[in-house]
């Protein structure tokens, strides 16, 4: 609470559910999205924007992409020829395959993403993919990344409130050291600034919402 300057309070923070309808999922290639949750968000989309080694799977499975995004180097050449209309090939090597799905996306109006398939496979790749939310909130993204096992969401500076039950498991991570931390209805009293990425780990919520002021973007994680 203390230092972090008074900023407009951000709207309440669901969790994903089973009921939700996504307006466009962006699958990568990490783990496939199996979990109960997951997996009805992938099944329930509106649209689906495949980075371009999720490809190969999710048609396989029946799916049909809105669009295969990507630099290419892991697209089936068979694939590729026989969906030529849906591959949009991004060459630089600046940003990686999610980020050009992401912006792929946003540059049509679809700024409501649910990212699956982020996580799993190299750790390398998990950690760069769900640190890079705050990124695509800085650019206008309603962004969160559903793994099999809970939910990603990047926290803007300022104050949210977040929906939670009794016992949930939360994580709280910040990109910058000097991020100034406060808050209320976590089992565990928060350090000051988020220093390091484990100092804000493996709280606990004690009952059906909790609040988190943040100096600075950061990250959240609540288990299902």
């Amino acid at each position: 609470k203390r230092g972090i300057p008074m900023m407009c309070e951000n709207p309440m923070l669901a969790m994903p559910s089973e009921r939700d309808v996504p307006e466009v999922v962006v699958l990568a290639d990490g783990d496939w999205p199996s979990g109960r949750v997951a997996a009805s968000l992938l099944r329930q989309a509106r649209c689906v924007v495949c980075c371009d080694g999720a490809a190969r799977r999710y048609l396989a499975g029946g799916g049909m992409p809105y669009a295969i995004v990507g630099d290419c180097d892991s697209l089936d050449p068979a694939i590729a020829a026989r969906h030529a209309g849906l591959v949009h090939r991004i060459a630089e090597q600046d940003t990686n395959d999610q980020t050009k799905a992401v912006r792929f996306c946003l540059e049509r109006g679809m700024r409501r993403i649910v990212i699956l398939g982020a996580t799993g496979r190299r750790e390398d790749h998990t950690l760069g993919n769900v640190s890079l939310l705050a990124d695509y909130a800085a650019e206008g993204a309603e962004v969160r990344t559903v793994t099999d096992h809970g939910v990603f969401d990047p926290l803007a500076a300022g104050t949210t409130r977040i929906a939670s039950r009794a016992g949930q498991q939360v994580s709280l991570f910040a990109f910058d050291p000097a991020t100034r931390i406060g808050g209320e209805g976590l089992k565990y009293a928060l350090p000051e600034r988020l220093r390091l990425w484990w100092v804000g780990t493996l709280n606990e919520a004690v009952g059906e919402s909790f609040t988190i002021r943040v100096s600075q973007p950061a990250l959240l994680f609540r288990v299902f």
